[in-house]
């Protein structure tokens, strides 16, 4: 009797493996700062820093480790890289669930940050499985993920939370395990043996992997236009629960809502009109487009005068999420199946770089500035600060536009 036949690799499988990743992240978020604070004695102020420093020591390790768990997927291929980042998250999740002082959820933030090559891993695993013209489309897979892990974890965690602080984290540990299992026994591997290369440490290491980036035409613009997005991006998550509180006097409950909203916009924007919107406009049009809804977005947020004007600018703003798989379409397109990891591993890379400081530069920009001006426009100044910033990454998209063209007409 014949053997049954391998299973092939298919975005499918990796759409599960994200949702499952991505749930398991949103069920701790509205426990953690929680528990932070609890950790120092109920000490709101101490609790913020210290959850502040939690989140930068993750971002670091990541920074340092996502470069070289891509290149590692490179050599060993993708599906044992994934298995690596899962079981580190599960480990994570399951010492904070144990934790009992702040060292330990230091530790643990160490692990998961050192081990958080998962998402990386899929986006190459994606670009492995997708032919270039469809890659955007495919990539939009992952903000739909972001979105539903982002729209229902939350939740999730909050009623868990109301049973027991530690109740989230043995959730998401579960959540991350049965992921785990899913990869180990369910999902294929996309990167066949022919293609992969040898592992090198001097494109594996974070500076190596950007200046890497250089040696593809096109890519490193682009990459360093991802990474201001992002910062911007970032500077928006990280300042939203503080803005529309002071702002509009939102409880904790309305601020989940309206992230609630958000990620439900996410999931119809990246998991149902991504394909038909860049398949209409082509990746650059698209990415354009979307850099220029976001600027203008993040400038309505920040003069937004009454908290329902909110979810109308987020109703509009949310397509400019078409920007992100425009750019890791055109991205891949500039690199070959056995440097995808490492590629991957870079851009993940770059985005750890903006959880480090585009936190710290909106809490900053938003104390000080309503100190001053408690009751003006200036509220809204780290908002205005991440428009100014996607603009600037509208530039480079246009010089890395030009650079591609002017090097395909020489050739």
């Amino acid at each position: 009797m014949d053997a049954p036949a391998p299973r092939k690799p298919a975005l499918g499988f990796i759409f599960v493996t994200l949702v499952l990743l991505i749930l398991g992240f949103g069920i701790i978020i509205p426990v953690l700062p929680k528990l932070t604070v609890e950790f120092n004695g109920g000490n709101f102020a101490e609790g913020s820093n210290s959850y502040g420093w939690l989140v930068s020591i993750y971002a670091l390790m990541q920074f340092i480790a996502a470069p070289i768990l891509g290149s590692l997927s490179d050599r060993f291929g993708r599906r044992k890289i994934i298995l690596v980042a899962l079981f580190g998250s599960a480990i994570d999740y399951v010492i904070m669930g144990f934790a009992p002082n702040l060292a330990w959820m230091f530790v643990a933030r160490m692990i998961s940050g050192a081990t958080a090559g998962a998402l990386a891993t899929c986006n190459a695993y994606i670009a492995d499985v997708t032919p270039p013209e469809k890659r955007a489309q495919a990539f939009g897979l992952v903000g739909a993920a972001f979105g539903f892990g982002f729209a229902i974890g939350p939740a999730i965690g909050g009623v868990l939370g109301g049973i027991n602080i530690k109740l989230p984290f043995f959730a998401a540990a579960g959540c991350v395990g049965i992921n785990a299992l899913y990869g180990a026994f369910v999902l294929p591997e996309s990167l066949p043996v022919a293609l992969r290369r040898p592992f090198s440490w001097a494109r594996a290491n974070p500076v190596g992997s950007l200046l890497a980036l250089r040696r593809h035409r096109g890519v490193f613009d682009l990459a360093l236009m991802h990474f201001i997005n992002m910062f911007a991006q970032t500077i928006l998550q990280s300042v939203w629960a503080l803005y529309t509180a002071y702002r509009y006097g939102w409880t904790t409950a309305q601020v989940g809502y309206s992230l609630t909203y958000i990620g439900v916009m996410t999931i119809v924007v990246q998991g149902g009109l991504v394909r038909r919107i860049i398949g209409w406009t082509g990746e650059r049009r698209g990415l354009v487009i979307g850099l220029i809804i976001s600027a203008a977005a993040f400038a309505a947020y920040g003069s937004a005068s009454h908290g329902w004007m909110i979810y109308v600018f987020v109703s509009l703003g949310v397509f400019g999420g078409i920007a992100g798989p425009a750019a890791q379409a055109l991205i891949t397109k500039h690199v070959s199946a056995n440097e995808q990891g490492a590629v991957q591993g870079a851009l993940s890379g770059l985005v750890s770089l903006s959880a480090i400081f585009a936190p710290l530069l909106a809490a900053w920009s938003f104390g000080k500035y309503i100190a001053g001006s408690p009751h003006g426009t200036f509220q809204g100044i780290a908002l205005y600060e991440a428009s100014a910033l996607v603009l600037v990454a509208l530039a480079l998209a246009f010089r890395s536009f030009h650079l591609d063209d002017r090097v395909g007409a020489a050739v």
